[in-house]
């Protein structure tokens, strides 16, 4: 093979290695779109079991986690594969930043799970008018979810930044579930029960916020290394209820 020959193949073989790692790169982002839809399916059947009181349909949300689980530790198999070719700059933050995300997906399926759980605990109580307050606080939560997906999907720093934001008033929607329940507790003792419940699926929701959160700077990372993000307000007052 003459000197010409030589330097073509390099170049071809260069060019292969170049497009297999973008492939990967473009696998990995698809898994953890999947992950993520998986996710807030999980929270929207969680919270529709709530509603139904429907404990078949709650234990089908429970045994689903451990496809999200499954999903998240093939992710993490995927970023390490990636980190061992020995990534440049740019791709090493989306990879820490995959890895990331990958974690507060599988959270937020662990929150939904868990909400499956006590809406079954729940169902063994006369119905709650304050279960209207839940569905409010878990379509934000569910809203959340999905808008900072999508940034995610389009590199969306701004978006990003407005599901940041918007974490406010999830906080401020919690606190007053919360101050509410105290309330009924406080006038009924039969409502102390399923009330400590709904406390609980509340404070799911109030975490799954913050994990979107947590998304949406992880986006920040991917898009801007280590540059300071803005401040951001928060509004849970419920220590001090």
């Amino acid at each position: 093979m003459n000197t010409y020959q030589d330097n073509e193949h390099r170049e071809n073989e260069s060019r292969h290695i170049v497009k297999s790692y973008d492939d990967e790169q473009k696998a990995l982002l698809a898994q953890l779109i999947r992950m993520g839809q998986m996710s807030a399916a999980q929270l929207e059947a969680a919270l529709d079991v709530v509603e139904r009181r429907d404990d078949q349909a709650a234990q089908r949300v429970i045994g689903n986690d451990e496809a999200i689980d499954a999903l998240e530790q093939q992710i993490n198999h995927d970023v390490i594969h990636l980190i061992r070719r020995g990534p440049l700059a740019g791709d090493l933050r989306m990879i820490l930043a995959a890895l990331r995300v990958a974690s507060d997906i599988e959270r937020i399926g662990d929150y939904a799970a868990n909400i499956a759980k006590r809406s079954m605990a729940l169902n063994l109580s006369p119905p709650l008018p304050l279960t209207r307050g839940l569905d409010a606080l878990g379509r934000m939560a569910v809203r959340q979810v999905r808008d900072v997906l999508d940034a995610y999907v389009n590199r969306d720093g701004e978006a990003a930044l407005q599901v940041r934001a918007r974490d406010a008033e999830l906080d401020t929607l919690y606190t007053g579930l919360f101050r509410e329940l105290l309330t009924y507790m406080m006038e009924d003792a039969r409502a102390i029960t399923p009330c400590t419940h709904l406390l609980f699926m509340a404070k799911n929701l109030e975490r799954i916020g913050d994990h979107a959160t947590n998304i949406a700077e992880n986006i920040w990372f991917l898009l801007h290394g280590e540059d300071p993000m803005p401040p951001r307000e928060k509004r849970d007052f419920t220590t001090s209820a």
